[in-house]
Formats: C-alpha cells, sequence, structure tokens
C-alpha cells in the first residue's frame, strides 16, 4: 500500500506538467546536469552559456575560482542519481533545452512522495489503514509539499525525506519492529540527509539525537550520529574547500538582506516573525494548512508517554527549529506560494499526528478534522497549478522590500491565486522539448 500511496502522490505532484522554479532552486538543476555530462558540481559551463546567471546570487564565484552553487551540493547528487537511468537508457536526452526543469521536477517529487509513503509506515505500525492514509494525506496532499517542496529542488525536498526517514526510525524503535542497528541507520541516515542539505536544521538534528539515547540508549545514538557525521562532514569541508567556511556560501547571502529584503542583520527576536509563521494571511501555516492542528490533539498522549517517547522529543526539535526561523529576519522565506520554512517542520509533526488519530473520536471532531483537510488540501492544490501567475510577491510592490503586505488579508495571495487562475506555464514538460535536442 505504501508503494501504491507513493506513487499516487508522484503523479499529483506532477500533474501540473511543470517545474515551479525560483532563483535559489536553478544552481542546483544546473549542478545535477553538470555532474552527469562534465562529472562537475561547478557551473562555469552553464554561466558561460548563459552570462545573465552570474549576477544572480545563488551563483557564487567559489575561492577557486569557478562559480557553483550556493546551496549544499546533496540534491544536485540526489538528481543526478534519480536522473542517469533514465540517461543511459534514452528515456531522456539530458541536453534537451528543459531537460534541467525536468531533472529537478521528478526528482523533487520523487523524494517528497518516498516523504509521504514513509510517514504512512510510521503510521500504520499504530493505526488502522484508513487513518494512516489520513495522516499521509495531510501531509503530502494537504501541505506546501505539493506546491513547494515537490516542484523543484530547493534543499527542502531532500531534508524532508531525511527527516521522514529519522521518524520512521524512531518510532519504529520505539515500538520494538526495528533492533538497535537497523533503527539507527534508519535515524542516522535521515537525519545525515536533512543535515547535509539544510544547515539550518541543526538544531533539530541534535535535539533529535539527544532524545534518540534518552529512550534508546547512548550505543544506538552513538551509532546514528556516526552515520548522521559521515554524510554531513563531507558537505561542511566542501563548503570550507569551496568558500572559506563551513557555512558555505551563507555569509554572502546573508549579507544582501539591507539590499534585497530590506532588513538588517540575520536575527531578530521578534513576535512579528513567530506570528508570521503560524497566521499571516499569506505565509501562516494555520491558514494554508489548517489540517496541522489536528496534532494538538496529540499532546495529551505525549504528554502521558514522556520522554521516552519519540513524539515529545519530534516536537521539541519542531519548537526548535520554529524559533530559529520565527527570529530569522526574512521569516516569509522570500517569493513563494505560503509558508516555506514551516516545511521542514512538518515531518517532525507526525508522531503527534498520529497519536491524535488514534485518540480522535466523536462526529464534530471528525467533521472539523475533515474540513480542516478539504481547505488544505483545495490551498496547496490551487498554489500548484496557479503559482506564480497571481503575482502577488511582486505586484503591487515587491513582498521582499515591503513587508507590511504579509499582513494585508484584503489582498492575501490565495485569494490572489483564486482570482488569477491556471498558471500558462503548466504542463510545458509534457513536451519533446523536455526529452530531446531539438532537430536540426
Amino acid at each position: 500500500m505504501a508503494g501504491l500511496l507513493g506513487m499516487a502522490m508522484f503523479a499529483v505532484y506532477n500533474a501540473n506538467g511543470r517545474e515551479i522554479a525560483t532563483y535559489d532552486s536553478q544552481p542546483t538543476k544546473y549542478a545535477a546536469r553538470e555532474l552527469l555530462l562534465r562529472g562537475t558540481l561547478s557551473l562555469n559551463y552553464v554561466v558561460g552559456s548563459a552570462p545573465g546567471l552570474a549576477e544572480r546570487s545563488a551563483f557564487v564565484v567559489a575561492r577557486d575560482g569557478r562559480f557553483r552553487s550556493a546551496y549544499s551540493p546533496v540534491p544536485a547528487i540526489l538528481a543526478a542519481t534519480v536522473t542517469w537511468p533514465l540517461w543511459k537508457t534514452g528515456a531522456l536526452d539530458i541536453r534537451a533545452p528543459r531537460a534541467p526543469a525536468l531533472m529537478a521536477a521528478l526528482t523533487a517529487s520523487l523524494l517528497v512522495s518516498l516523504a509521504g509513503s514513509l510517514v504512512f509506515l510510521a503510521a500504520r505500525r499504530t493505526l488502522s489503514m484508513s487513518r494512516a492514509l489520513a495522516v499521509a494525506t495531510g501531509f503530502g496532499l494537504g501541505t506546501g509539499l505539493w506546491p513547494t517542496a515537490s516542484q523543484t529542488l530547493w534543499q527542502h525536498e531532500t531534508a524532508i525525506v531525511g527527516l521522514a526517514l529519522a521518524v520512521y526510525g524512531l518510532i519504529s524503535l520505539h515500538l520494538g519492529a526495528f533492533g538497535r542497528y537497523r533503527g539507527a541507520a534508519f535515524v542516522g541516515i535521515g537525519l545525515g540527509l536533512a543535515g547535509a542539505s539544510r544547515l539550518q536544521l541543526a538544531p533539530a538534528v541534535i535535539v533529535l539525537l539527544i532524545g534518540l539515547a534518552v529512550s534508546s540508549g547512548w550505543r544506538t545514538a552513538l551509532l546514528s550520529t556516526i552515520l548522521t557525521a559521515t554524510i554531513v562532514v563531507p558537505v561542511l569541508v566542501a563548503n570550507h574547500l569551496w568558500f572559506g567556511t563551513v557555512l558555505g556560501a551563507g555569509p554572502v547571502l546573508e549579507a544582501l538582506h539591507e539590499k534585497v529584503h530590506a532588513s538588517s542583520g540575520s536575527f531578530s527576536l521578534s513576535a512579528e516573525g513567530f506570528a508570521g509563521l503560524l497566521i499571516s494571511p499569506s505565509r501562516g501555516l494555520l491558514i494554508f494548512s489548517p489540517v496541522v492542528l489536528v496534532t494538538l490533539a496529540g499532546l495529551r498522549g505525549m504528554f502521558k508517554e514522556g520522554w521516552r517517547s519519540p513524539a515529545a522529543w519530534c516536537l521539541l526539535a519542531a519548537l526548535s527549529e520554529f524559533l530559529l526561523y520565527g527570529s530569522y529576519v526574512v521569516w516569509w522565506g522570500g517569493h513563494t506560494y505560503g509558508p516555506r520554512y514551516m516545511l521542514d517542520i512538518l515531518p517532525l509533526l507526525v508522531p503527534a499526528a498520529i497519536m491524535a488519530m488514534t485518540t480522535l473520536r466523536g462526529r464534530l471532531a471528525g467533521s472539523l478534522a475533515s474540513l480542516a483537510l478539504a481547505w488544505s488540501v483545495a490551498t496547496a492544490a490551487l498554489g500548484a497549478f496557479t503559482y506564480p501567475h497571481e503575482r502577488w510577491n511582486s505586484t503591487p510592490a515587491d513582498v521582499d522590500r515591503h513587508h507590511e503586505r504579509l499582513w494585508d488579508w484584503s489582498d492575501n495571495q490565495i485569494a490572489r491565486a483564486w482570482r488569477a487562475g491556471p498558471s500558462a506555464q503548466n504542463f510545458t514538460l509534457f513536451t519533446r522539448e523536455s526529452v530531446r535536442v531539438p532537430r536540426p
């Protein structure tokens, strides 16, 4: 059933037939193609072919004089791995004009679909088939995983599947379904993928490893830590070699805040960021995906089980990331559809959601949960087929510089997307230019 669910999600994610690209995601997809074509992650050839890319902040000149992506190389490596068999069997010519976009969309949707399958398997440990499907549907189709994470190589897609793998391992260990070594492998590899793709997830990774030590013993936690480090450390080394710091090009991007985002510094404790992540009309998680409120029903069971439960540690990890993103001066995540940064937290809410579904009873509670799920799925679908056609981020003024628009209920992103209608870019990947070089 998990396989069928994953395939169904993969089909849904690709139903719009396009990559929803952003400035930040572009170097990753080109790096994936360069890795296959030329065996390198550098982007000199790409920039040489399209010099205008050199002006984009995500294309950075590294210490070795080569253009490189400002972001983690892990998603590019995964995209190259996913695409390699398609290339070698002749199903896809990666030199085709739209091949990089297809590589990005296929890889992102595949990874997020896998995350949805893992969530289903985790839920199925304790829930009935129907309730496990409800949890997986809310996770995969009722959140920004559909219109955002599954549509291009943001780094979120890799982080999300990594966290989902770790959460599945934690739950399986807790219930005795996995032995020490197998459970440690799932958790360690998952946290390694998450941390290596998005260093911002370091607080969550640390919290979960501590929680593993408390709930499953220090030997299990040590094995997971070694596996996590095996994946993360090479990325840190590459960052230092290329950019002179283990943080990679992060400091370069942070220095652009005043120019690009009309903000100074990187972090500031402000109620606006924390409130905005939850209830901003155009960035709030509870506005776009109220289905996550179901997790509140699981808090009682979580407190009853205490710190031996993975749910408590996952919730603490989610809180640590919420504090990080809420205090970030660009908490709204730039030009995007809905709450982009909160996507990283979603896998960490799964154990609480599972607990909630074990106790959810009564017609009223079921009706409210169904309504929340319906709204969440509809909002996600709207973004998948319309964004960025609604042009909310840029008109009538750039949201990165006019932050008051984040609180404008009269012109919110959901309403604008509904009025704008489907994007003209839909189905552009269902063409020959995506898989073949045009004939002369």
